[in-house]
């Protein structure tokens, strides 16, 4: 199966910006879409971003809507990693942040079956 290991959170003032990382390893990276998942204190884990493995030559993207036009998902496969660029941040985005994986292309979204241990984002006002 997939490990995956994220990295990059910390503490930043509303508006600032972070970039977090997801190495994988284990298996052959380019088989798994990847997505970024969050989830706040006493709040269900959310969608964040998503981003499939290639069909053909796409790799499909979504985002959530709390997060689009602030938020981007990047995939470079020749370091088995997936990014999240996160800019304009705002307290609501605090949350413990995972990176996910799964096999399958469709829905972006859901259907994430490996999981890292996540990585904390705290925005202050």
């Amino acid at each position: 199966q997939v490990q995956l290991v994220e990295s990059g959170g910390g503490l930043v003032q509303a508006g600032g910006s972070l970039r977090l990382s997801c190495a994988a390893s284990g298996r052959t990276f380019t088989d798994y879409s990847m997505g970024w998942f969050r989830q706040a204190p006493g709040k269900e884990r959310e969608f964040v971003a998503g981003i499939s493995k290639s069909v053909g030559v796409t790799n499909y993207a979504d985002y959530a809507d709390s997060v689009k036009g602030r938020f981007t998902i990047s995939r470079d496969n020749a370091k088995n990693t997936v990014y999240l660029q996160m800019n304009s941040l705002k307290p609501e985005d605090t949350a413990l942040y995972y990176c996910a994986a799964k096999r399958s292309v469709f829905p972006v979204q859901s259907g994430y079956n490996y999981w890292g241990q996540g990585t904390q984002v705290t925005v202050s006002s």
